[in-house]
């Protein structure tokens, strides 16, 4: 597929596709379009043009709204629902200029729309303004990849050979003890394994969940089925989520909860795990016997939930490094995971137009804010 991009003035070939049953209207459109430089492909109504879509898989498709059988609205339906071609742009051209029509094409997924009778001018900036976006997008995408490749190339590799060799060692030794060791001994080696099994998996899961939120942020649609969920109730999502972690790390004396009743726009799986992955951080990094607090209070239109722990605390550049694969303090303290749990919960937030800060000082514990608009 050729990306259309710009390059110090210069333009990158790109190619469009055509569809309109009106051949005067086609010619037009294609002579227009070939005279600044474009590879044109054409269909002469829907049905066609949504398979030239897929054997060709054009940089664009501009496409009539009104044809016979197939029209511009269910082929558009077809090329978003096709993941080859979900992505290209497409222009509508239509004699019409009522709002249903108008509202239905950009519902259904169109950039935009030309009217009729077409203007050269105006049908060449708009191709240009949506080629600019495509490959604008492709770029931020490419960026996100190439992130991806080096933070597992550096990172991931350590963490992942910890509990493994946690499991392979405590697995050797039942091994080589050829059944002489006490039962006592056994069992605490099988417990061992059982852990680093639990935290090998959950840091494959974090950084899975990671993976494919990094992928979405570059993706529309993603982001708009991520956003599609209500939760009416957050404060029993909050409350269960955190002391379910509270009880798996044997700390309910110490946690605190003081939250309200609200809906938010979220679903209820990334909210908990929002709220699982900031929690379990006050645990790890706070001694049994300290409070870990949360509160949730509305404010205006937002809520805010605030999760503190009385730990050791972060100094402000540590704070600000704050990220996935970041940790600090490794010759000082024992510490297990790679901030992914972090990057998880704070990519969660903003990818739900949420925001996150934190307020840390060494010694004196940690404390997270998280925002959401009230739905």
């Amino acid at each position: 597929m050729t990306i259309c991009y710009f390059n110090a003035g210069a333009f990158i070939m790109a190619t469009v596709l055509v569809v309109d049953d009106d051949k005067q209207v086609r010619d037009m459109v294609v002579a227009t379009l070939t005279h600044a430089g474009y590879d044109t492909i054409t269909g002469m109504d829907g049905a066609v043009g949504a398979q030239l879509a897929e054997q060709h898989i054009p940089d664009l498709i501009i496409t009539d709204v009104n044809m016979p059988q197939v029209d511009g609205f269910e082929l558009l339906r077809r090329i978003r629902s096709s993941p080859s071609t979900s992505t290209i742009p497409v222009i509508f051209l239509t004699a019409e200029s009522n709002t249903p029509s108008l509202r239905k094409g950009m519902l259904g997924g169109a950039e935009d729309y030309l009217f009729k009778p077409i203007s050269p001018a105006d049908l060449l900036s708009t191709v240009k303004v949506q080629l600019e976006k495509r490959s604008a997008i492709e770029q931020k995408h490419q960026t996100t990849l190439r992130l991806l490749r080096k933070n597992i190339t550096y990172a991931l590799p350590h963490e992942l050979r910890t509990p493994l060799h946690s499991i392979s060692g405590y697995a050797n030794l039942l091994v080589m003890d050829k059944g002489k060791t006490d039962p006592s001994e056994v069992l605490e080696f099988a417990e061992n394994i059982v852990a680093a099994s639990a935290r090998l998996s959950r840091l494959i899961e974090n950084y899975l969940v990671y993976a494919q939120l990094e992928l979405a942020h570059a993706d529309l649609s993603e982001l708009q089925a991520m956003r599609n969920h209500i939760v009416k109730e957050c404060g029993a999502i909050i409350s269960n989520t955190a002391t379910q972690r509270a009880k798996l790390v044997k700390r309910e004396d110490d946690l605190q909860l003081d939250v309200c009743r609200l809906a938010l726009r979220i679903s209820e799986a990334d909210l908990a795990k929002i709220i699982l992955e900031l929690v379990d951080n006050a645990f790890k990094f706070s001694k049994p016997g300290t409070p870990v607090v949360i509160r949730s209070v509305r404010q205006d239109d937002q809520l805010i939930i605030t999760i503190q722990d009385s730990g050791r605390g972060m100094a402000p550049e540590e704070i600000d490094m704050l990220g996935a694969y970041m940790q600090f303090g490794r010759e000082l303290y024992e510490q297990q995971g790679l901030g992914l749990g972090f990057a998880v919960a704070k990519r969660l937030i903003e990818l739900h137009e949420g925001a996150i800060s934190i307020t840390s000082q060494p010694g004196e514990g940690t404390t997270v804010s998280v925002r959401f608009s009230v739905y």
